[in-house]
């Protein structure tokens, strides 16, 4: 069995029509385990490629696709959006720039969310290893505006992980920290996604923060009205 999780190839999603600005995929993979950073000048389309790899955006021309032993490209071409909805919320955790908590509920209910609207059963093992290793048992009962921005984001981490996706997709998380705090913040998160075994895919800006963690780099190649991606 392979333990590749994503692969696309010969992939394209063209936004406002044909003058408008086109995404390509050459090839992309992420193997279980494996984290990989996508990098770029701002507009060069790294948002849209974490969208199309989120199964949120529809591709022009899918080509190869494949998530988690599934053809996404064949869910794409036959409509299936129950489906395709389904392998979303499955296999994707995602951590936000923002966070994206919700603000009406507590912290504990934010990380029970992705599992509770699954139908997944309650998992205290693995909820209280995620809380432990990301420092968050003082803050269960708060709510979001309570936090400060970088609790905001080991929450999200934490919700992300919480119904062990195979793969978790990662928008500038670190983008609204300081330094120090964005170094650890990405610490968790890689670290945590290892050791559960979950690829990653974290699109930002900086590549000298990345670089550290030992990410394999997949960089924009903007050319006119479009952008490349091999890796």
């Amino acid at each position: 069995m392979t333990d590749r999780l994503l692969d696309i190839s010969d992939l394209v999603c063209q936004r406002g029509g044909a003058e408008g600005f086109a995404l390509a995929i050459d090839a992309l993979s992420v193997h279980r385990g494996e984290a990989v950073g996508i990098t770029g000048p701002s507009g060069s389309g790294k948002s849209t490629l974490l969208d199309v790899v989120g199964l949120v955006l529809r591709p022009s021309r899918p080509g190869r696709f494949t998530l988690a032993g599934s053809d996404v490209a064949a869910l794409w071409a036959g409509g299936r959006q129950t489906d395709l909805a389904r392998l979303r919320a499955q296999s994707i955790g995602y951590v936000l720039q923002t966070g994206g908590l919700l603000p009406f509920i507590t912290v504990l209910d934010n990380i029970r969310l992705s599992r509770d609207l699954l139908g997944l059963p309650a998992d205290p093992n693995g909820e209280k290893r995620l809380i432990d290793a990301l420092g968050l048992g003082g803050l269960l009962h708060k709510k979001p505006a309570m936090l400060s921005i970088g609790e905001r984001q080991r929450v999200a981490i934490a919700r992300a992980l919480a119904h062990r996706p195979p793969l978790v997709l990662a928008d500038e998380p670190t983008a609204s920290l300081d330094p120090t705090h964005a170094a650890a913040v990405m610490h968790l998160l890689l670290a945590l996604a290892a050791e559960l075994g979950l690829g990653v895919v974290v699109v930002s800006h900086d590549w000298d923060l990345l670089s550290r963690f030992g990410l394999r780099r997949v960089e924009a190649q903007p050319g006119g009205n479009q952008t490349r991606f091999a890796g």
